[in-house]
């Protein structure tokens, strides 16, 4: 089957112009070039996705380096990294990303290690890939150009809308695949084909062989996805939750939470936020044990911990006549995205409301005096200073101070019922 006509319709024609010039480049050194992938997947669903995988029968980084000295190319590409280990380079151009492998295979010394990789053809490169849907290519070269290779029939499996794994040790091999099968199926409204369904279910005990990091990463994948409650609920049904903790849960609260969130935040704080919420029914020993098991960050276990740790203290806040500064005072030490989770969990309105107040406005508000002012009105540093700078922000918080000059009648009177105490 030939693509030469929809990859041409696809690819915007500047993108389509750059991939031919470097296809031009590849020919100097008889290279043979190839889109792969998700692209491919993507070009047949009728989907956008312009982060374009090249695949080189040669080698990548030789090709890459003169793509990057080439005066046609150097001026439109933008920095180049490489990774030697892997044989592969990435290029940003604008919005698009373009990255370029070496055809490698793949073998795995044990389940669940990283791959040992070696320089291959398109054909041991197709095979090492997790999913018939993902392991097609189109070839790039003047003599060939726009041919499908398609040797697991995935776009017939796209036709039958399922996903199916290319061999039988395909999830003993490496276990992310459990992972990456419910997120494609979840994303493209897909099924797992019924062996790969079997296989997936006996393999499961295999995402033991898995470090925590790589773990971590196809979880963070998942919250990216547009409705990551899919692919959370699915997880769970399966047991695969319960295999990365046993508390974890997917539930209609899991869903009604992350919709609610998309509502209220901007897209690049959901993932974190869809984190510290998939974790707010665990026990605070329960969250340690997750933090361990996955290697956790320390910015984004700090905001776990503290959404749990918020939670516990939320009934105080549960009063219809706080102050905007005891609001602050309350819960400013909390990182704010604890705070946004919870604005979101806490089912009283008064709480969601004071939240909501804290992260809208009363975090921004400063005072205008600043310590070298004070200390220029006679105040010392020191706890007194320290002190009166936590008075007047609390009553400019609470709008009893509006100006510079109201603040700085405040600050002397603090300042002379100091002196009279001391006295």
């Amino acid at each position: 089957m030939n693509l030469a006509g929809k990859v041409e319709q696809y690819l915007p024609p500047h993108l389509l112009e750059l991939v031919g010039n470097i296809c031009e480049l590849a020919q100097q050194f008889g290279y043979q070039v190839y889109l792969v992938g998700g692209v491919v997947r993507d070009l047949l669903l009728g989907y956008s996705n312009f982060d374009l995988d090249l695949v080189v029968e040669g080698d990548a980084l030789t090709l890459a380096q003169q793509i990057a000295t080439s005066p046609l190319l150097r001026q439109r590409m933008g920095k180049l990294a490489t990774h030697p280990r892997f044989g592969t380079a990435k290029f940003k151009y604008g919005d698009f990303a373009i990255d370029i492998a070496t055809a490698r295979s793949e073998t795995y010394a044990k389940a669940g290690a990283l791959p040992i990789v070696v320089p291959g053809t398109i054909a041991n490169d197709l095979f090492r890939r997790d999913f018939s849907i993902n392991a097609m290519a189109i070839s790039l070269m003047p003599n060939s150009y726009g041919e499908l290779i398609d040797p697991y029939h995935g776009r017939n499996d796209l036709e039958h809308r399922l996903i199916r794994i290319l061999h039988s040790r395909s999830f003993s091999d490496d276990a992310t695949r459990i992972l990456r099968a419910i997120r494609y199926e979840q994303r493209l409204r897909f099924n797992l084909e019924t062996e790969t369904a079997r296989l997936l279910k006996e393999n499961i005990p295999m995402l033991d062989t898995i470090s925590s990091d790589r773990i971590r990463h196809e979880l963070e994948l998942i919250l990216r996805e547009k409705y990551p409650e899919y692919a959370i609920k699915r997880l769970n049904e399966l047991g695969v939750l319960a295999k990365i903790c046993p508390s974890l849960k997917g539930d209609g609260w899991i869903a009604e939470k992350f919709d609610k969130a998309r509502l209220l935040n901007k897209p690049s704080q959901l993932p974190s936020l869809y984190f510290c919420l998939l974790v707010y029914s665990l026990s605070a020993e329960e969250l340690e044990q997750l933090i361990h098991r996955l290697n956790i960050p320390g910015k984004l276990s700090q905001a776990l911990r503290d959404t749990l740790c918020l939670k516990t203290e939320l009934p105080s806040l549960d009063k219809s006549s706080l102050r905007p500064s005891e609001i602050y005072y309350f819960i400013h030490e909390y990182e704010p995205l604890a705070i946004q989770t919870n604005a979101i969990a806490s089912e009283s309105l008064i709480i969601r409301g004071y939240l909501q107040l804290f992260l809208k406005k009363l975090r921004y508000v400063k005072t205008l005096l600043n310590g070298e002012e004070l200390k220029e009105l006679g105040i010392f540093p020191g706890p007194e200073l320290g002190r009166i700078l936590q008075t007047l922000h609390k009553a400019k918080l609470d709008g009893k101070v509006n100006t510079k000059e109201d603040e700085e009648k405040l600050a002397l009177l603090l300042k002379l019922q100091t002196k009279k105490e001391e006295d």
